[in-house]
């Protein structure tokens, strides 16, 4: 059995299957290709955002782990470690939290059907209405930049409690509010409430399971988060078929108070620092020894200067590294083609295919089956990964995530090309929803790939990285609808539709290239892992 150091931590000849807290949960969502063959420690287990000189490297490796008073887990048998908790307990914990990432993720698509009824609620128009959409979004993008550090300093679950508090709040005035301001302004306080949650969801998942036993319990979470958006559509169709739109939301409402239940009863503290400090207090109140103390309990690290850093490194990466610019643009395209839709497929379903509002809803499944079977395919991308480790000495080099990508920017285009010219009106109505499929699946490989591919490639600044792709893609999946129906209605479903597969050809060779030249791109930025730059100013540093 695997156990951890007395702070907490992994084993540094272990692989950590844990992301910084502070990152968003789709790059923790990555790891089920890898089925536990996460994150190297270097980014789990050395503070986020800092490229440590040889000085500090020595320091962190010799802090005061042998002090006798410095509380740390006891192994097998120690219950307040998070690894040691009833297997059953642990699957409800996974649950809980893959639950939650859905309903938040589903929120921010189920609006897309009430477009018509708050329209004539407000007296709004279309571009106003589709903000709904948009704002909350753009909420969902900014909550990891501001909000998540604050798992480091209180922990997982008080982020779970505060932040989903916060939603099931602020869904009371977007499903109660009597003009179109109100329910925008907390449209946006929603997706930022959800996001804080879904930041540091699928950490709690890494932190109840071994790496070996990690895969399964991570695929089941990672799907939550591509599968939500999906499921938005489908179920608000029915809604706004049968009844107002305000039951959407009221949904949401309901929906939110069970899930704060859920959370309350069934997601404990499992990050490790914060676990500590729970077993040092308890320990200081049955012993009677007041110097016991968790490691966490003696850091001087400021919140906010994690903050500050939360928020300005993204905004670095994007402006100093071209790399991860591109492979941000890529999946932000793809995002934002997936929000588009949207609104498209009610245009080319109920327009061509003569669904009705609910029917036009089902036309979903296709991009969530393809999702699915693209989660299915794990444990083949898990041994394509080992083999590529096995070819390199046992640790594979970052650029071979990338294999995942270049299967996805195949099938990206080629789905969308098939929906494109199966979207005329005396074509068979399944006919586009079994070339989503393929669009579903890439839509899973290529965020996997890039997820992944960041953390590892840009190692000293993962939460950084990850935040910067996070911004950038809901940007893009914000703005993207707003354009959709001036696009279709111009260029018609078929014009459109061949666009957005052309735009996805463009951006497909960037796995090939930066599986080829990845690796000198690294070595060149003071970002990158493995870089030259930081070895020479380490070097530098330590002749003077």
């Amino acid at each position: 059995m695997q156990h951890t150091n007395m702070d907490g931590s992994r084993p540094v000849d272990t692989p950590a299957g844990g992301f910084p807290a502070s990152q968003n949960t789709e790059s923790v969502a990555a790891t089920i290709i890898d089925s536990g063959e996460g994150v190297p420690e270097e980014t789990s287990d050395l503070p986020d955002d800092t490229t440590l000189t040889s000085k500090d490297q020595t320091a962190w490796e010799e802090k005061d782990s042998k002090d006798p008073n410095e509380v740390g887990f006891d192994g097998r048998d120690d219950p307040f470690d998070p690894l040691n908790q009833p297997i059953w307990r642990k699957w409800v914990s996974v649950f809980t939290v893959a639950s939650g990432a859905i309903c938040v993720t589903c929120a921010s698509s189920m609006a897309s059907s009430t477009y018509a009824g708050i329209e004539r609620s407000f007296g709004i128009s279309s571009e106003v209405a589709i903000l709904t959409v948009s704002l909350f979004v753009i909420g969902l993008g900014l909550g990891p930049l501001l909000l998540g550090p604050v798992s480091e300093f209180v922990g997982r679950r008080a982020v779970y409690l505060g932040s989903f508090a916060a939603f099931l709040l602020f869904n009371i005035p977007v499903a109660f509010a009597n003009n179109a301001p109100v329910h925008l302004i907390f449209r946006f306080m929603t997706g930022l409430a959800g996001s804080s949650f879904l930041s540091v969801a699928g950490g709690t998942v890494a932190d109840l399971f071994e790496n070996d036993k990690l895969g399964t319990p991570m695929a089941i979470y990672s799907t939550s988060p591509f599968l939500g958006p999906v499921l938005g559509p489908l179920i608000s169709g029915f809604i706004n078929q049968n009844t107002t739109w305000r039951w959407t939301f009221y949904l949401v409402l309901i929906w939110a108070g069970v899930e704060l239940v859920l959370i309350y009863l069934f997601a404990p503290e499992t990050y490790k620092p914060q676990v500590l400090k729970i077993k040092a207090k308890h320990l200081r109140k049955t012993t009677g020894n007041q110097e016991l103390y968790a490691p966490v309990e003696r850091s001087d690290r400021s919140f906010m200067q994690t903050l500050a850093v939360s928020i300005k490194t993204p905004f670095i990466i994007l402006a100093t590294q071209p790399m991860a610019v591109l492979l941000n643009l890529w999946t932000s395209v793809i995002l934002g083609i997936l929000y588009l839709f949207f609104n498209a497929f009610p245009i080319t379903f109920m327009g061509n295919k003569g669904f009705n509002q609910q029917e036009s809803g089902l036309s979903f499944l296709g991009i969530g089956i393809g999702q699915v079977l693209a989660s299915a395919c794990a444990p083949f991308w898990s041994r394509v990964y080992k083999k590529e480790a096995a070819k390199h000495g046992g640790v594979a080099p970052p650029e071979s995530r990338l294999l995942m990508g270049m299967a996805g920017a195949i099938a990206t285009p080629i789905g969308l090309f098939i929906f494109a010219f199966t979207t005329y009106p005396n074509v068979h109505w399944i006919a586009p929803i079994l070339g989503s499929i393929p669009f579903g699946m890439g839509i899973v490989w290529t965020f996997s790939s890039v997820f992944t591919y960041l953390v590892d490639a840009y190692r000293p600044v993962a939460a950084s990285a990850m935040a910067s792709n996070s911004f950038m893609r809901s940007s893009f999946a914000a703005g993207f609808p707003l354009f959709a129906k001036q696009m279709f209605d111009k260029l018609g479903t078929v014009g459109a539709s061949a666009l957005l597969a052309g735009i996805t050809c463009l951006l497909a060779p960037l796995p090939f290239i930066f599986y080829r030249l990845g690796g000198g791109i690294r070595e060149r930025s003071k970002f990158g892992a493995g870089s030259k730059v930081n070895e020479q100013n380490a070097s530098d540093n330590k002749k003077a």
